[in-house]
């Protein structure tokens, strides 16, 4: 049997994971909900998105809803009315607001999403947006111009990969990419230890549980993502006729179409695949199933939101997801920092010098 998701390797494998499973029915069940309250806002040329848990099919009753109006188009005075009308008609139905970093629960334009990557204009906002919008996010409605943003955005990528398209270059990792899904994954680290600075450590156990796995998934997603450009190809000379700038549109479909996976089965698919290491494979599924659990008891998620730092050393909730993210590190080592596995030689590869 072939795995082409999380779901396809719970049944292989004969395990039970409930959370992830509930986690994906409560995603379609908000998704619609979202969909039907907003279908007549948004305007042409624009695209509403969300991203976070709902987007990755992990939703639970205490997530957030992470969302932008992404504008791909001449900037309109009534673009602003609409988001505001996105936020009131969110509030309605309940919704948990994003976050008060300001990321989500606006607009964003196309211009600087693909224009200014990397520099001085690439600020941090502006690289998460990017970064997600590849990696965790999905349009509600109108898919025009989300999809013509994302194509635009993995045709810089490309396009700018001069050693991608090279004949003599046998290997064919997208590096412009990978390096900056690689920023971003350490962005998101030293970005983490800066809002604990601004906010007094308010929130840091579940932020720091959050960073050691869902936000190290969404990095391992688009580490596998580029890897399996390497990876699916086998044959050297496939591998070079299919990366020539010749065939760049159908290149960049390729990997638009990885993207589009959840990270959760992105993994599932492409580890399966092309690891060969079924025990930690599986220990990582079963620690992430457990992390989910723990978003999904209200009563749990809530203490780790108000524990205080003084309180971590001794407290039992925050050993077990402590003990369930060193569960997820330790599969994640064995597979990709070592050389014994396709996965792993990539990694040490490409991934970390």
């Amino acid at each position: 049997m072939e795995v082409r998701g999380v779901e396809d390797l719970a049944i292989q494998v004969g395990a039970d994971w409930p959370f992830i499973l509930k986690g994906r029915e409560n995603s379609r069940i908000e998704f619609d909900r979202i969909k039907e309250a907003c279908k007549a806002l948004v305007m042409p040329d624009t695209s509403l998105v969300v991203f976070g848990s709902l987007a990755r099919g992990e939703f639970t009753d205490g997530s957030d809803i992470d969302w932008t109006l992404l504008v791909d188009g001449i900037t309109i005075p009534q673009h602003l009315t609409v988001a505001r009308q996105i936020a009131e008609e969110l509030a309605k139905l309940e919704s948990k607001p994003p976050g008060r970093t300001g990321t989500f629960g606006n607009m964003a334009s196309s211009h600087s999403l693909i224009h200014c990557i990397g520099g001085e204009d690439d600020s941090n906002t502006n690289t998460t947006r990017r970064s997600l919008l590849l990696l965790e996010a999905r349009p509600v409605g109108d898919d025009e111009a989300f999809n013509r943003v994302r194509n635009n955005i993995l045709k810089r990528y490309l396009e700018e990969d001069l050693g991608l398209w090279r004949t003599s270059t046998v290997r064919k990792i997208p590096h412009f990419l990978l390096n900056d899904f690689a920023r971003y994954w350490r962005t998101m680290a030293v970005d983490f230890a800066d809002k604990q600075h601004d906010r007094f450590h308010e929130g840091f156990a579940l932020r720091n549980i959050k960073l050691r796995l869902s936000r190290k998934l969404l990095y391992i997603s688009g580490l596998l993502a580029c890897f399996r450009c390497q990876l699916d190809f086998p044959d050297d000379q496939d591998r070079i006729a299919f990366f020539s700038r010749g065939n760049s549109v159908e290149v960049a479909s390729y990997l638009r179409n990885l993207l589009d996976k959840t990270p959760l089965d992105m993994t599932a698919e492409t580890l399966t695949r092309f690891a060969d290491k079924r025990t930690a494979v599986v220990d990582l599924f079963g620690a992430y199933e457990n992390f989910l659990g723990i978003l999904s008891d209200k009563a749990k998620r809530k203490h780790l939101e108000d524990l205080t730092p003084d309180q971590l050393e001794t407290d039992a909730v925050y050993a077990d997801a402590r003990g369930i993210s060193h569960r997820f590190a330790d599969a994640v080592k064995t597979i990709f920092l070592n050389s014994d596995n396709p996965i792993g030689d990539l990694t040490i590869r490409y991934g970390v010098f």
